[in-house]
């Protein structure tokens, strides 16, 4: 007797992902390939931008504290703030008096705080240091001092020329130094001097006439 042969049904695979998984795979793929970029280019920027640490000073921090701030015009009186002996500030050009001490220690906060925009070279008559607008002379707490004359303003107006100690040449910020300037029309008197009374002047009345009268007989 023949066997009959049965022939088995092969059953046909499923694919391992439907097209819906894999365009979600896709896709989240994609999403994290666009986060990692923007990340990237968030830290780029960060990088890009100066820090404090980056950032330079007429000054260094190792000068130490200023203790006297000298201004002298081309035109003008010169403005003299220092320390005294109890290291409050004290006016003592153009009139010695007591400083105002908030306004004294902004102008030294000041110093400390002017920036080296850009160095530059070439003839400092070029940039007006033939003859500076203003002489500032700074002294610290070390005894030390130096000179800054201040040149033109730059062509777009933001800073001004500035040379220290008759030697280094460079742009710093404008704001800064106009805020020190002010000292020259507005010392950091504490009480502002009252101009003194002029004498008054005496009024001479001339003398009279010695008027002669004839007695009529």
């Amino acid at each position: 007797m023949a066997r009959k042969q049965t022939g088995k049904k092969i059953k046909s695979q499923k694919p391992v992902f439907s097209v819906g998984t894999l365009s979600t795979v896709l896709l989240l793929a994609a999403l994290i390939g666009f986060a990692f970029y923007l990340n990237r280019e968030k830290k780029s920027t960060a990088d890009a931008t100066p820090t404090s640490e980056e950032i330079t000073y007429l000054f260094a921090a190792t000068e130490g504290s200023v203790t006297s701030i000298e201004i002298k015009p081309t035109d003008g009186e010169s403005v003299r703030i220092a320390r005294n002996a109890e290291k409050a500030w004290a006016v003592e050009l153009p009139l010695e008096a007591e400083a105002d001490q908030g306004l004294a220690e902004a102008a030294a906060s000041q110093i400390s705080a002017l920036q080296v925009l850009s160095p530059i070279e070439g003839k400092p008559g070029v940039f007006g240091f033939d003859a500076p607008a203003y002489m500032i002379t700074i002294e610290f707490v070390g005894g030390k001092k130096h000179t800054l004359e201040v040149g033109d303003n730059t062509p777009t107006n933001s800073g001004y020329y500035v040379r220290i100690d008759q030697d280094k040449m460079m742009i710093t910020n404008l704001s800064g130094i106009d805020s020190l300037l002010q000292l020259v029309n507005f010392p950091p008197y504490l009480n502002p001097p009252t101009p003194t009374s002029l004498p008054a002047t005496e009024t001479l009345i001339p003398p009279t006439e010695a008027v002669t009268v004839t007695p009529t007989p």
